[in-house]
């Protein structure tokens, strides 16, 4: 085909345009039906194909992209992945094998923090944090049903979109809950909200170190015993969890056994 037999005027253009535009078949759209009765104005649509059909193609490309990018860089992949699993499993339970050192720990928590690279979980007793770089493997736990809870989400009644929209700052400061839900905490900025929290750390030396979370900044994090203070890197640390108030006060009475008999 030739320029000049591509040419087209402009008239001549619109009369094809309508044509075609008699021969297309129209398709009712549901959503921007109800939405017009609604007062909701209408939108175009996002996909030829129905909403579920592109909900599901939309997981699906999620998931591809996580194994992509975990075929080429496996420790971003891993983050990545985890990250997700325990996004879909907030606020139910799940059970996690990590290492200790040389030794494989095994946990079982419900997730109640999700960070940039770390999780929560939280138990009858104490809170558990372990970072995505110590954790081997995550998982349901054996006989817990594989649902979605409605408490994975937050609800925003009028008043709080209102805020959020006028004064997000301000509004989502001052609430933990916001703070996790639109960022993603690194484990140093979630240890500093927690100061003065007596805690546990398990390092990757195979130790174990007890003390009040002093300070957190520059990926060291500074704890107290006893008068004596300690810093510790957070790349060493493989666990954390919180000690209750008795087990404190018989550690401390086992030290000072200790030292009287010495």
């Amino acid at each position: 085909m030739n320029k000049e037999q591509e040419k087209i005027r402009f008239k001549a253009y619109v009369e094809r345009l309508m044509h075609e535009r008699e021969q297309e078949q129209i398709k009712n759209d549901v959503t921007n039906e109800f939405s017009a009765k609604r007062g909701e104005g209408l939108s175009s649509p996002v996909t030829v194909n129905t909403t579920e059909d592109n909900r599901l193609l939309m997981e699906y490309m999620q998931r591809s992209n996580l194994f992509l990018i975990d075929k080429h860089n496996a420790q971003y992949g891993k983050t990545l992945k985890l990250r997700r699993f325990f996004k879909l499993r907030r606020n139910q339970l799940v059970e996690i094998y990590s290492i200790w050192g040389e030794e494989t720990v095994y946990t079982v928590g419900k997730v109640s923090t999700i960070g940039r690279d770390f999780v929560m979980l939280i138990n009858l007793k104490e809170r558990i944090w372990i970072p995505y770089l110590a954790v081997i493997s995550a998982n349901i736990p054996y006989g817990i049903p594989n649902y979605s809870n409605t408490h994975q989400n937050f609800m925003f009644d009028n008043n709080y979109r209102h805020k959020l929209l006028h004064r997000f700052g301000e509004t989502v400061a001052k609430r933990d809950v916001l703070r996790q839900y639109f960022f993603e905490e690194s484990l140093r900025t979630n240890l500093e909200t927690w100061k003065d929290t007596w805690i546990e750390l398990s390092l990757s030396s195979h130790a174990t170190v007890i003390g009040k979370i002093r300070d957190c900044n520059d990926k060291k994090v500074t704890i107290t015993y006893l008068g004596k203070k300690e810093i510790y890197e957070l790349e060493s640390i493989q666990k954390i969890k919180t000690i209750r108030f008795l087990t404190i006060i018989t550690i401390i009475l086992k030290k000072l056994v200790h030292f009287i008999k010495i």
